[in-house]
């Protein structure tokens, strides 16, 4: 559903865009691979909606937030419309392998701290890093992509996994790490 004026379009794919491949790693960690494309369009829909009622400060944010009121609303629904004759009940699952609240929230942190972290990463390091991990580019595709050599891409890499473990330890992130004042 791309965005009518070209405002809104310069803006979406400057404040929105960049964010989709990280967007779909999170849903992957809360709903089925199949729901995802469509948890994604919703999520851009309600966002432009909110948008067209006035600015907004964080739409980074404000869009995994609709993410997860999406895939919230898409559990609610099945909930209530998935009744099973009581014929077949021995075929369901007795035991829920859903994550709890708790698990959501320390997930949607740990989504956030990493978001906070690539942020964080200066352009090329991040755009290398991004390519890699959320598109599965090799490093010769990265650097074709980029215009960069191969070696470089490996040094931004290994610049962005240490940048990042850096700002995790920072921030008390990792075993054995305290926060620092």
């Amino acid at each position: 559903m791309p965005p009518q004026d070209s405002e809104t379009a310069a803006w979406f794919a400057k404040e929105v865009q960049p964010h989709e491949s990280m967007l779909r790693g999170y849903l992957l960690g809360v709903a089925r691979p199949a729901d995802i494309d469509d948890l994604v369009q919703e999520s851009y829909a309600r966002l432009l909606r909110i948008r067209e009622q006035g600015r907004m400060r964080s739409p980074r944010g404000l869009l995994f937030t609709m993410a997860r009121n999406a895939a919230h609303d898409l559990f609610r629904r099945r909930g209530t419309a998935g009744i099973a004759p009581v014929t077949e009940t021995e075929y369901l699952n007795v035991l829920d392998e859903r994550p709890d609240s708790a698990e959501l929230v320390s997930r949607w942190q740990e989504i956030e701290l990493l978001a906070d972290a690539i942020e964080a990463l200066p352009d090329r390091c991040r755009a290398v890093f991004l390519l890699r991990q959320f598109e599965n580019l090799s490093q010769r595709e990265i650097a074709a992509r980029l215009g960069i050599a191969e070696h470089t891409v490996e040094s931004q890499l290994t610049k962005a996994l240490r940048r990042c473990e850096d700002f995790f330890a920072a921030r008390g992130a990792l075993p054995g790490t305290k926060p620092s004042p």
